[in-house]
């Protein structure tokens, strides 16, 4: 990965859990991100969902390690590039 990522500096980078998996090649991730209110200063947690391909055989509950990419299908701009912890 190391090698990917010297001359894609630009892509993004994030880590979530897989949500699901029944697609072929796809899988759904969710990413989650935590922030403080502009205001109150309280913890608010939002999540997103975005489609991922999947070529090193992640399974839902697995955390992930996703990178942007071109769009390789109508809904899927993001690809697995390693699965950082299986699912228990």
């Amino acid at each position: 990965m190391a090698e990917e990522t010297k001359t894609r500096t630009r892509r993004k980078i994030r880590m979530g859990v897989v949500t699901s998996d029944k697609m072929e090649k796809t899988v759904t991730v969710s990413l989650v991100r935590r922030y403080a209110h502009a205001v109150y200063g309280k913890q608010i947690t939002r999540t997103k969902k975005v489609k991922a391909r999947n070529e090193h055989g992640a399974k839902a509950g697995d955390t992930v390690r996703i990178m942007e990419t071109r769009p390789l299908a109508k809904t899927v701009n993001w690809r697995v590039t390693e699965i950082v912890e299986r699912a228990k």
